[in-house]
Formats: C-alpha cells, structure tokens, sequence
C-alpha cells in the first residue's frame, strides 16, 4: 500500500492537466491510466481526427486551386501516408504528455483502476490511499441497439473509422453531430460519397438554427437526411424512415455510427462506493465536488460537457479547490454557461454562449444581427464572395449584454476564444464594438456584426 495527497483515476485531457497542476504545487500525486496518456482525444479522438482532416483540406484546396489562379496539375492523396502522419503526431504527443507529468513529479501507474470509495483507489492488485481522489474515467461511443447493426462488419464507430485500410467510395454517417459532421467533411474531401442521415430536423442541434443550413450549403458533395430513423442495418444496407413516414434503404462499404458518446460510469467502482451518478454521468457542482468528502469528478465522466477543453477547465478547478479550499472565491468554479465549442469540418463553424432560439426560451428579448463572410476582406480574399460564412452577435434588448457570439467560416476555431473572453467578462454590446481587432483577419466579422445591431 503507498500513500499519496491526490490519486487521479483516468489519465485524459481533464486527468493529466489536473495532475500536473497539483504536481507542480508540490503535491504527491498518483495517475492511473488504463491505456494511453492523453485519453480518448489525444490517441482516438481529437487529434487524429484533426491531423486527417488537415491532409483532407490540404488535398482539396490543392485540387482547387484553379479558382485562385494555382494549377497543381495531376493532385492525389496517400492515405498509408496520411494514416504514418497521424501515428506521428499522437505518439510524440502522448510523450509529451508522459513528460510533462514527470516534470510535475506525477507518479504514473498504467492499469485499470478501481475506486473503492473515499481516498481508496485499487491499481494492478495493490491499493493506493490519498486525501483526494479525481474520477477521470471518460467517455465511451454510444452503439443504439438498431437492429442487426451489432452483426454488420459494415458498422464502425470513430475509433474503427480512424484505422481504415482504405478510403471508402461510399460512407454513410448515422448521426450529424460534431463527430459525425467532422467525418463527413473529411472523407467527402478525398472523394468519398457520403450520406448523413440524422434522426433531428437539422444537424448539429446546438448550432444557432441560422448556422447550421449555412454548414450544410458549404458541404455541397454530402448528402443530408433530416427527420430519419434508421430502422436496421444489414451488412452496409442502412434501412430507414424518412420525416415523411416512407421506408426507404442506401449502402455503403462502410457505415459510421456517429450518434454520441456516454459517460464511463459502470466497471470501476462507482456502483458499490456510494457516489451519486446515474446513466447521464457523475453528479458535481460547479467546484467538481461530488456527493462523497474529498470526492472529485472531472471530463466526461460527468456527463456536463463531453468537449476536451471543458475537461481541461474542470481538472483545472478540481486542482485549484484541492490545493486551497477557498479558492472557489477567487472564480475557480466552472461557468457551464460559457463553454464554447467547435466543428472542424471545412469550414469550420463555433460558438460560445447560447442561440437566438434558446435565448428566446430564457425570456429574453434579443437583439441580433449577422455579418456575411464576405464583409471580411480577408474571408473574401481566401473564400470568394458567395462562400457560406458568417459571424452572428445576440444580445439581451433590454441590458445589451451579449449572450452568444456564433461563427461560421476558415479559423472559426481559432477565433472563438476572444468571443468567448467577452462572455465571461460580462461585456456589453457598446464593449463588443471597442475592441479592437486587426484587418484583415475573418475575426472582424464579429466587430461587423456587433455594429449592425439595431441598438
């Protein structure tokens, strides 16, 4: 038995980043990890996904260039070599992980971890004892019991899309949320003939409803299913209800179940020790206490917000609260409500905040308005002038705090942070237009649309 100050179950995005905040502190500090460093983002998620989509936007807008006066000739694309590629980025990443956690003096034990309740964490037969203990067990994808789909070699999830042999000339994607989107982008890029078919009446259901059409005008070779059930799955034949009611059937090499992911609450403890969780994820406030003393719950394992970098901030507020008690007064709480997200499919498209409709459903009265792409010279200059894109502000009418910043266009990822700074801030509309932003850049469509506000 060895004693430590923290021992963190789960070795993710929120896992590693709260070990070595408390490592660094001087904390004795113990991470288990059943797998990788670097959780489900690092080594099947997150950057594999962006390291592929990269190689797809590199191809496509080679193959394209033509429109900007630059002719690559006879363009083609290696998949062996785009798969080596990823490899590379991930495992010098998960080193870089493993690395910074040795420089915080983090003890890293590699297993599968059993919380035995408060303080007690069981590793590879030994029993580990600590003041704190993090739960950092993730997330998994969610497989729908859609009938046959269990037996269809046809039907991956992302991990198994990621490792492909080869590009398919047919996909078809069960789901258009931010997985599913980010996959249809990428092998529609390489040529591949995609299919969405989504069970709600619009994809990505989070995205402000004026956004998500503008997403799926600029993914001109995927097709879309709205409002459709898929009914079963035999082999690569997807059956399935359309919004009108009639049975209709499609087929692909390969089918992508893009539905969503759940939180990892079942096969480490969490159902003899006490903890309230339930099927939706570990019950925290906004410090990351659970229900338990000394308790902690962080990531996905939650269910509050399965994003990376959400994970970053709680392990982050679960450090802060750990090494000092009263540090929730300073602000080290997790603002739900200001979580930004993104989709980087080509174009990319985030957001921070909350939408009009949803504003709307909060009984505000809202002043919005939205700013094409093409009002930024440089979104012109690199998209033309009839490229969907497009920034959109939404104010509270009566206080003129803003409420949600939405964007749709080349480095919308990049550029949601500063929305993202207004929001926590608490700025206002007249705020919002002070700030000043640099020209050329796509970011001043948020300036532009800030402007056109009726205010």
């Amino acid at each position: 038995m060895s004693d430590f100050d923290v021992i963190i179950l789960g070795g993710g995005p929120g896992g590693y980043i709260a070990a070595e905040r408390i490592g660094h502190a001087g904390s004795n500090v113990l991470l288990v990890e059943a797998n990788a460093l670097g959780g489900v983002c690092l080594n099947v998620g997150c950057i594999p996904t962006k390291t592929l989509l990269n190689a797809a936007k590199t191809y496509h807008h080679a193959k394209h260039g033509q429109t900007y006066g630059v002719d690559a000739g006879d363009i083609s694309f290696d998949w062996d070599r785009m798969q080596a590629w990823k490899s590379d980025v991930v495992g010098k990443l998960v080193a870089g992980v493993g690395a910074a956690e040795k420089r915080a003096g983090v003890t890293v034990i590699t297993g599968h971890g059993t919380f035995e309740g408060p303080g007690k964490v069981s590793v590879n037969g030994e029993t580990h004892t600590a003041r704190h203990v993090i739960l950092a067990t993730g997330s998994a994808p969610v497989m729908p019991p859609i009938p046959s789909a269990a037996e269809s070699s046809a039907v991956v999830d992302s991990t198994g899309l990621l490792e492909i042999d080869s590009v398919p000339e047919r996909l078809i994607v069960i789901g258009g949320g931010v997985i599913g989107m980010e996959f249809a982008s990428l092998f529609s890029m390489l040529g591949t003939r995609v299919t969405v078919i989504e069970m709600l009446p619009e994809i990505v259901p989070f995205m402000d409803a004026t956004m998500a059409p503008m997403l799926r005008e600029a993914m001109p070779d995927v097709e879309f299913r709205l409002g459709c059930r898929v009914t079963r799955i035999e082999d690569g034949d997807v059956h399935f209800t359309t919004a009108e009611g009639s049975e209709e059937t499609t087929s692909a090499e390969v089918v992508l179940m893009a539905v969503g992911r759940r939180p990892v609450v079942d096969g480490w403890g969490a159902e003899s020790s006490g903890l309230e969780y339930s099927a939706s994820g570990v019950v925290v406030d906004d410090r990351m206490r659970t229900n338990l003393p000394n308790v902690w719950a962080i990531g996905d394992v939650t269910g509050r917000s399965l994003l990376a970098h959400t994970a970053y901030r709680m392990g982050e507020v679960a450090a802060a609260n750990i090494l000092d008690p009263e540090a929730h007064r300073r602000g080290e709480i997790v603002r739900w409500n200001i979580v930004p997200w993104a989709v980087y499919s080509n174009p990319e498209v985030a957001g921070v905040g909350i939408t009009e409709a949803s504003a709307i459903e909060a009984g505000h009265e809202v002043l919005t308005a939205t700013a094409p792409g093409y009002m930024s010279g440089r979104f012109a200059a690199e998209n033309g002038f009839r490229a969907p894109g497009g920034a959109k502000v939404i104010v509270d009418a009566q206080t003129l705090r803003v409420l949600g910043i939405h964007v749709l266009g080349s480095y919308a990822a990049e550029m949601i942070w500063g929305a993202c700074a207004v929001l926590e801030t608490e700025l206002d509309l007249h705020d919002l237009r002070q700030v000043v932003i640099p020209h050329p850049t796509v970011s001043e469509l948020i300036r532009e649309a800030a402007w056109a506000i009726k205010a």
